[in-house]
């Protein structure tokens, strides 16, 4: 049949006028909506009776499916159109009324499509949640009479003139409640004794967080010395988190410190924290060298538990080497900030340095105690530099021989005014 359908359909098109061929396009397509229509009223019927009755199926968008060979999304659309187009029988002889009965005769009569129907059914579910029945059967009349001689942008302007007018306030608007940000740290020991954090950041912690980072990891400018920061970005960012660590630890209110810069428990032999060399155990879980463990014990990043050579402890924590916060402002308003010859560092990024360890004897007392930010206390620890309070009471510090023969003393000039 359609290998001699097919060769004279060409040719018939062909002799047709525009005419006849536009009148061809219109009068299928009211065939389609009709037929679309038409299977929409089997489909309701169905649905009202029960699919599982007639068919066995557990409702008529699964026994549609299979029917028509659609996707079952696609068959609930259809079904769910239907039903809302479509009368249902009632009780004995009475029946319910459509949803959008106007739709339905339109849609019936072959005047609107599908998409019409979808539109409209759309626009009338919005209106029927804030107003009476009535308001509802209205606005069907006026959406189904334009759309027989509209298209969709035309229907959709017109629904949300109908919406403004029937509700011009809108829904009342609910603040929802905020989803609770995202964070995410993971804290891990490695065996070779150091530590690998890692974790997710909402964007707006992960931008704050780059931000401090980024100030607080501001190369170094360079010293009177010609001394360059040749540390990388990552090596700098480390270092601002030793920072912000010190500075969340110097805090009053930090949680289980009272205000003091206490970190860690160390345990150390009382003759390497005096000499400097040897390990000590760092939390009881690690190890750090004794050299380290003494310059932390300057400012209280630990409480050390120093053994004597029987393995006796000897003290923990000796509360007297603690700066006190009356100590603390003094300092600052002495050395203004780190008082290394050229260094910039503000006071709260600067360590308390006992000039003779209080490991050695050493008094907390003004005398005995300079600012130190982390980059110059290390220095100070681990090179020939020299620091000693000046008959003025100003702290000043002595270079080894290889940056200068005679070894004259120099100041940092760059946090008071020179007179």
């Amino acid at each position: 049949m359609s290998e001699t359908f097919l060769p004279e359909l060409p040719q018939e098109l062909w002799r047709a006028g525009k005419l006849e061929l536009a009148h061809g396009v219109t009068h299928l397509l009211q065939v389609m909506r009709m037929a679309s229509a038409g299977v929409g009223k089997y489909l309701a019927e169905i649905e009202s009776r029960g699919t599982e009755d007639l068919f066995g199926y557990g409702n008529a968008s699964s026994w549609f499916a299979d029917v028509a060979r659609i996707s079952l999304g696609d068959a609930r659309d259809v079904v769910k159109r239907a039903v809302a187009l479509n009368p249902a029988p009632g009780v004995g002889d009475a029946e319910i009324a459509a949803f959008a009965p106007e739709t339905g005769a339109a849609a019936a009569d072959g005047a609107i499509g599908d998409q019409h129907s979808d539109l409209i059914l759309e626009i009338l579910r919005k209106i029927a949640s804030d107003v009476p029945r009535e308001k509802v059967e209205g606005a069907d009349k006026i959406l189904a009479g334009l759309a027989r001689h509209a298209g969709p942008k035309e229907i959709a302007e017109a629904g949300a003139g109908i919406l403004a007018h029937l509700d011009p306030d809108g829904n009342e608007p609910k603040d929802p409640e905020p989803a609770p940000p995202r964070r995410e740290l993971f804290v891990e020991r490695r065996k070779d004794g150091f530590w690998r954090v890692s974790g997710l950041l909402d964007p707006e912690t992960g931008a704050r967080t780059a931000a401090v980072l980024d100030a607080y990891g501001a190369r170094r400018p360079v010293d009177e010395f010609g001394q360059a920061d040749h540390r990388t970005m990552p090596q700098r960012r480390g270092d601002a988190w030793a920072d912000v660590l010190d500075l969340a630890m110097a805090c009053p209110d930090q949680p289980g410190t009272a205000g003091y810069r206490t970190l860690v428990h160390v345990t150390v032999s009382l003759e390497d924290l005096k000499t400097g060399f040897g390990n000590a155990c760092l939390d009881f879980v690690g190890e750090i060298t004794a050299r380290e463990a003494r310059m932390m014990a300057c400012d209280c990043l630990m409480i050390p538990v120093v053994l004597s050579a029987a393995g006796e402890p000897l003290d923990v924590g000796r509360m007297k080497r603690f700066v006190t916060p009356g100590q603390r402002r003094a300092l600052n308003i002495r050395d203004g900030g780190c008082a290394f010859p050229g260094c910039h560092r503000a006071p709260k990024h600067c360590h308390a340095h006992h000039i003779e360890h209080w490991a050695d004897g050493g008094r907390t007392d003004l005398r005995n105690l300079v600012l130190l930010c982390g980059f110059h206390h290390r220095l100070i620890h681990h090179d020939d530099w020299q620091v000693r309070i000046a008959a003025d009471g100003i702290p000043e510090f002595v270079p080894p021989q290889y940056l200068d023969p005679l070894r004259h003393p120099r100041r940092n000039i760059l946090h008071r005014v020179v007179t």
